[in-house]
């Protein structure tokens, strides 16, 4: 079978055919948003320790912002400092997720993070510390590094989500109508033009970096356009090679095309659980990017966060 097989026209949501696998998550996601109007809001504050650090911080870390205290909580200094990051943490409310560690109680972070002095702030994104808050800083301080920091993630991250407008007689707001690049896109894979296709999403993205739609469908032509010279005969004979990481970057590629999301996953969570160094990363970004051609609701992503975050620690 060759790439050209799974072209697939419409969306694009991946290379595969996930009509009702985005239904389902669309139906997810409108129960969930029910949910949260009649049940309150998520803490701001998570307690981790040595055990529940993958779960807690590297996993939520994976697609959000965490900001990683260490502390230790019987000093009186350290509790002034803590209630300064919750009032923050309060005023960002859905922008990032506050996440503390008591140092003394769990010592193994904080070794591994080579941490010499605390309180100490990290900024945690996609499993990795991408920033460090300069010493004990006043609340100034902290805000302009806030600032900064979302400044240079924006582009990023999800950006908040909106609630559905009622119109004036208590009927919903009518649907927007369809993006231009968003039609160009689809009659352009329609016709088989992969490269008119990619044009017309990245003009959109250009405009509006958070598009959804587009996203998604770019993501899932980068599998068609990665695989496309690629021989699956070949790609399965490279596969005895364990030291082979591209073509198991390239089996995952193929899996996902055919529709078997969750052994792509399983795939290259195992190379990442079995490298280390560049290998790993680049692993684990190819991962990262797989996620990116389904909804970020697919129950799928969520399994293979998990997996990763126990591989990466």
């Amino acid at each position: 079978m060759s790439p050209a097989d799974f072209k697939r026209p419409g969306s694009l949501y991946g290379a595969v055919d996930l009509g009702a696998r985005k239904q389902a998550m669309e139906a997810q996601v409108k129960r969930e948003a029910v949910a949260r109007e009649g049940g309150g809001t998520a803490a701001q504050v998570i307690h981790a320790d040595d055990a529940t650090f993958a779960t807690e911080v590297v996993e939520r870390s994976m697609n959000s912002l965490v900001l990683l205290e260490l502390t230790v909580t019987r000093a009186e200094q350290a509790r002034e400092y803590s209630l300064l990051l919750e009032k923050l943490a309060a005023e960002n409310a859905g922008r990032w997720t506050l996440a503390r560690v008591d140092v003394e109680t769990s010592p193994q972070i904080a070794q591994a993070l080579r941490v010499q002095n605390v309180p100490a702030v990290y900024a945690i994104f996609q499993g990795q510390p991408v920033a460090v808050a300069p010493g004990i800083a006043t609340e100034e301080q902290l805000r302009d590094w806030l600032s900064q920091l979302m400044e240079a993630l924006a582009q990023y991250l999800q950006p908040p989500a909106e609630g559905t407008e009622a119109g004036e007689e208590g009927q919903a707001a009518p649907e927007p109508q369809a993006e231009p690049e968003i039609i160009a896109a689809e009659q352009a894979i329609d016709a088989g033009d992969l490269e008119g296709a990619v044009a017309a999403y990245e003009r959109l993205l250009a405009r509006s970096p958070n598009d959804v739609d587009a996203k998604l469908g770019l993501a899932g032509l980068g599998l068609i356009r990665r695989t496309q010279d690629a021989d699956p005969a070949d790609v399965q004979r490279r596969l005895a090679d364990p030291a082979d990481i591209e073509a198991q970057l390239l089996a995952a590629d193929f899996e996902m095309l055919s529709g078997e999301v969750d052994a792509a996953f399983d795939r290259l969570v195992a190379v990442v659980r079995r490298t280390s160094g560049e290998e790993r990363d680049r692993a684990r970004v190819h991962l990262l990017g797989l996620f990116d051609t389904l909804p970020a609701e697919d129950p799928s992503i969520a399994r293979a966060r998990r997996n990763l975050a126990n591989a990466l620690f």
